[in-house]
């Protein structure tokens, strides 16, 4: 499973020119998942992510979560995040999760992230999605669940 966190003072998700999604200061996180994501992994992701701390204290350094800010979750699903262009310049997605079971999985991930106490707005799944976004810092952070565990 692969997170990229963005630090944002807000960010929004449209679909067909409609809102999916918003929020103020929090993460605007893409999310994928490869062929052995299961919802163990999608459990710990979402405790780490709930627990890092980027946010500024009041000496200009790292040291506050999301909580800590009362900051909010944009998610959007990116399959292309297991995108392979080792061979050739036409990515191959076949380490990529299967639609219907990645589907799930992000929707169980969101779910968790909501038990944990995070408000989570989301995109649309296999939608063309417009994201907009003011990245603060920028702080940009790369999970994957395969460095992690």
């Amino acid at each position: 499973m692969r997170v990229i966190v963005q630090r944002v003072t807000c960010a929004d998700c449209k679909v067909d020119g409609n809102i999916t999604g918003k929020i103020d200061k929090g993460y605007m996180i893409l999310v994928g998942f490869g062929l052995n994501d299961d919802e163990k992994i999608a459990v710990k992701m979402a405790e780490k992510l709930s627990k890092l701390r980027v946010f500024e204290d009041e000496q200009g350094k790292m040291n506050l979560s999301i909580f800590d800010v009362g900051g909010k979750i944009l998610s959007i699903s990116q399959f292309t995040l297991y995108a392979d262009c080792a061979k050739g310049n036409r990515p191959s997605f076949t380490n990529a999760k299967p639609a219907a079971e990645a589907e799930r999985l992000y929707l169980f991930f969101d779910e968790q992230l909501r038990k944990l106490g995070l408000e989570v707005e989301e995109g649309i799944f296999g939608a063309d999605m417009k994201i907009s976004l003011l990245n603060d810092g920028p702080v940009t952070i790369i999970l994957d669940s395969e460095e992690l565990w």
